[in-house]
């Protein structure tokens, strides 16, 4: 199913990139939310947000204030003039906000995993024109992702975007929840029309982490930044280590190069001649690689030996990750690849094994 899609034409808003939304991770107090929205709107954000409703991995912690903050969030419009959005996950959240005046919804990471709550939160909208932002899933699923925007968008909704914040892993590294680039760029390469936003403060979990984030999102040709920010972010309900003051906020912001993405390409066109006679030659390689594998095969199975010999993969790995390092490549990067093209090798052996 191929997307129908409208610009997001947010009233208002300048729609030059960075598009830049930001709020506090919950709307807690009235008090909080109006502070932060006013400190905010005197550094030109035009779109506020806030968590209403919260969804927890674990009972116990702060779910937000429901219903409850939706007037203050009212309020935030009428006396800054921002627009303000917030999440929904079920069919009575979005009938809440509609009634609100709420201007943008946006789905989180939980709720997009699930296919009956993305119908029955398109199924409630059908007929309006709110434009809806969807967070990818927490598994790095790309068709679960394009999925939930294919449901509201056979309800008629037009103006979407998607938010990437990053997939969750069991191992926890540098990053709360890993990037994993690759995927938004494809669904960029198969969605070229739809507005993509980054959420650095969900990807880092750290507020040092927004900034070097930010700006990767853009050098990636990003169309716009929702990012966490709060008056008092270490004394937060929820999440205070990845929200950042107003002010740091538009320090991120000034540090910012963007890049323009309208120039013409005639200069990277002798590059782009190289890049591609060097992935010629790649494969060329990789299929030589491959026959030698293929006659390895034939030995093993003239003398009996199993497929995988431990020692000698281990010898590769080790071996081609340090070669990498001192071409300036990464290791896992070269482990990667030398596990991909082993894979493979085990792959033209069994064959040969089996015939």
């Amino acid at each position: 199913m191929e997307l129908d899609l409208q610009p997001l034409n947010l009233p208002g808003i300048d729609m030059k990139r960075p598009v830049v939304i930001a709020g506090p991770c919950s709307a807690e107090t009235e008090e909080q939310v109006m502070r932060t929205a006013c400190d905010l709107a005197a550094r030109g954000i035009r779109i506020f947000r806030a968590g209403v409703w919260k969804p927890r991995t674990k009972p116990g912690g702060f779910e937000g204030k429901g219903s409850e903050a939706l007037p203050w969030l009212k309020r935030v419009k009428e006396e800054t003039g921002m627009l303000v959005t917030t999440e929904v996950a079920t069919a009575k959240h979005v009938e809440e906000c509609l009634a609100a005046g709420i201007d943008i919804l946006w789905i989180g990471a939980r709720t997009s995993a699930n296919p009956f709550a993305v119908q029955e939160i398109a199924d409630t909208l059908k007929g309006t024109d709110i434009p809806v932002l969807v967070k990818n899933p927490v598994n790095p699923d790309l068709e679960l992702w394009i999925g939930a925007l294919e449901r509201l968008n056979g309800a008629g909704l037009r103006r979407l975007a998607a938010i990437h914040r990053g997939f969750s892993s069991y191992e926890k590294k540098l990053y709360r929840n890993q990037p994993q680039w690759q995927i938004p760029i494809e669904l960029r390469r198969r969605v070229p029309e739809l507005p993509l936003i980054c959420d650095p403060s969900h990807i880092g979990g750290k507020r040092e982490l927004i900034a070097p984030l930010s700006q990767q999102a853009m050098d990636l040709g990003f169309d716009g930044l929702i990012i966490e920010s709060h008056c008092t972010p270490d004394a937060a309900w929820s999440d205070a280590a990845q929200q950042i003051t107003p002010d740091v906020l538009e320090y991120i912001l000034d540090l910012l190069v963007v890049r323009d993405m309208s120039q013409g390409t005639e200069s990277l066109s002798q590059l782009r001649k190289e890049i591609d006679e060097c992935d010629n030659a790649l494969i060329e390689t990789l299929s030589k690689r491959m026959r030698v594998s293929r006659e390895i095969g034939e030995f093993k199975k003239e003398h009996n030996m199993t497929i995988l010999q431990r020692e000698r993969y281990d010898e590769i790995i080790a071996k081609r990750c340090a070669q990498g390092m001192q071409c300036g490549m990464g290791t896992d990067f070269m482990r990667k690849i030398f596990e991909a093209i082993h894979e493979e090798s085990v792959n033209q052996q069994m064959e040969v094994l089996n015939k």
